[in-house]
């Protein structure tokens, strides 16, 4: 039989051969990003690089994936619609400026965050590793490539049956946090990467069905509650519309339009000036916007977290109106159920006055008038759980805890658990010992507020986001104040080795009330003073009752 002679065309050129030869080219070019047929075109892999669609394809991508989802989605958008009109919150921005912070938040003053999710399974890097594995070059894509192969063979989805969390117990979790002195918890729901830690009936690729198929937020959520903390719940889906962008650089699984659901559209971030983001000009479609809405509404409809806490690009221009949806949302839905619900948002991406600015790992300068947050980690390097980690110190976060919240902010502390669902040892240990100093130390943190100024001493803080390591090494003459009832806490932030202490805001110049009593927390014996011109004057004991930083409550005369 005569060989049969075919044609082929690629790059421009037209290949003339046997069916031998076919096939053999066939194999050869797959690498290359090409799958040849009978016809005489090429067919682009399913893995080939796809930076080139249009956005819109790209959304259409998505959206077929996506499709199996779209009753259940257009009824939690009804919902949010439906809510909305009710009021008293509607979708703009003066209306959403009624937004009061509950006295609950207020009071709380320390919680914990965590980050969990299939990122601790490669333990490399940091939380953004599914980012940047396939960023080609990165560090974080040559330990993927030499440790798991090409991402043609394995990409970020493989990682699913490794995550199993078959240690995880959500009571133990919630009695170590009550123990570390949190009054609320905020589990990540979903982070960037796209798998939700939660009972979605929006997606497949959740926690509850594959994986570890288990309610890992959900059963956390009831723990939480059962020890009295607060729940909140944070959602970094929407960044999902861009983080992976980098797969369509290069071959890779996530081109392969079955995946497309879980891997989303991966669309190329455009940002003109980092994370400002009024110079951001990423495309986000309108069905994905829907579909973060919808996702959003559900957390609050399926666990009623008290708190929702947002990454920054819920303020990308796009974004926003969809925001204030939401936001009104949340506001009518969790007022009905007694108390209004607490949004954080990060840089301009809200308002000011519509829901609560978060700083992440950083700090203020000065007391802020409107109620604020810090989220910072107790790893140095990393939000999720990574091998070979540093931590920070119990001082420096109990140093931290008293900064914020003398000017009128919470402490959001953030831990990553292991991806059997075990808590490292180091990380109970700093834990524990901040519980320890709050347990002695509690009444000068927890529902009090800012007194007329919130410190002195020579030690300035590095204001702004990711300074929380900048700010040089407290002394004993740093003190942080604040007020409740008719009682002012000053917390030294070193102990000093002459044993006197000097308060200069006390002073009686400063047109002060006359100190009746000054009362050491966690010592026996009330502590001798005198108040004079240069300010109060402390005689302390030999040594401090607590490590880290020591609370004085000041009574003023007549003040009883």
């Amino acid at each position: 039989m005569p060989s049969l002679r075919m044609t082929g065309l690629c790059g421009g050129r037209v290949y003339l051969g046997t069916m031998k030869e076919f096939w053999l080219g066939a194999v050869l070019l797959v690498g290359g990003g090409w799958a040849w047929g009978q016809t005489a075109g090429p067919v682009p892999a399913a893995d080939a690089p796809s930076a080139g669609l249009p956005s819109a394809e790209i959304d259409r991508q998505w959206v077929r994936a996506s499709a199996k989802y779209d009753g259940r989605r257009n009824e939690l958008l009804h919902d949010v619609d439906t809510v909305d009109a009710a009021g008293p919150f509607v979708p703009d921005w003066p209306s959403l400026g009624k937004y009061k912070t509950p006295e609950w938040y207020e009071d709380a003053k320390f919680g914990i965050f965590i980050h969990w999710g299939l990122f601790s399974v490669p333990a490399f890097a940091n939380e953004w590793y599914p980012r940047n594995m396939y960023m080609e070059g990165t560090r974080e894509n040559k330990h993927q490539v030499a440790t798991y192969g090409p991402l043609t063979q394995f990409g970020y989805k493989d990682f699913i049956p490794m995550f199993k969390a078959e240690k995880f117990d959500p009571q133990e979790w919630a009695a170590l946090f009550k123990a570390a002195g949190a009054k609320y918890v905020v589990p990540v729901f979903e982070h960037h990467d796209g798998f939700a830690m939660y009972d979605s009936e929006l997606s497949d690729w959740t926690a509850a069905k594959m994986g570890p198929k288990r309610d890992v937020d959900g059963e956390l959520a009831k723990a939480v509650r059962a020890e009295g903390m607060h729940l909140g719940a944070s959602s970094h889906r929407v960044e999902h519309n861009f983080f992976l962008e980098g797969g369509r650089q290069q071959p890779s699984d996530l081109n392969d339009p079955k995946y497309a659901d879980f891997y989303g559209p991966a669309h190329p971030k455009l940002s003109d000036d980092g994370d400002v983001l009024s110079h951001d000009w990423t495309y986000v479609g309108p069905e994905y916007l829907n579909d973060w809405l919808a996702r959003s509404a559900e957390i609050v409809e399926k666990y009623h977290p008290d708190l929702m806490y947002f990454d920054w690009w819920v303020g990308q221009p796009s974004v926003r109106p969809y925001l204030a949806k939401f936001a009104a949302f949340y506001y009518n839905e969790s007022t009905k159920r007694g108390t209004q619900g607490v949004i954080n948002y990060k840089y301009d991406a809200m308002r000011e006055g519509t829901g609560t600015l978060d700083v992440e790992r950083g700090g203020l300068d000065k007391t802020r008038t409107l109620y604020w947050q810090t989220d910072t980690s107790v790893s140095n390097g990393s939000w999720g759980y990574i091998e070979h980690d540093t931590f920070k110190t119990p001082a420096s976060i109990v140093h931290q805890l008293a900064d914020i919240v003398s000017k009128n902010g919470n402490l959001l502390l953030n831990i990553g658990p292991k991806p059997d669902g075990t808590i490292s040892d180091e990380v109970k240990q700093v834990l524990l010992a901040v519980g320890g100093w709050l347990k002695v130390n509690g009444d000068a943190i927890y529902g009090t507020r800012p007194w007329t100024t919130f410190g002195e001493g020579p030690t300035k803080v590095v204001a702004g986001a990711f300074h929380d390591t900048d700010t040089k090494g407290y002394t004993a003459e740093d003190f942080r104040f604040t007020t409740k009832g008719a009682n002012v806490y000053a917390t030294e932030l070193a102990w000093p080795k002459d044993g006197r202490a000097v308060i200069h805001a006390l002073g009686t110049t400063a047109g002060m009330a006359k100190v009746e009593s000054v009362a050491l927390l966690g010592a026996s014996e009330p502590v001798k003073f005198e108040q004079g011109v240069d300010g109060l004057v402390l005689h302390l004991p030999a040594a401090a009752p607590t490590p880290y930083a020591s609370c004085f409550r000041i009574t003023f005369a007549g003040s009883r």
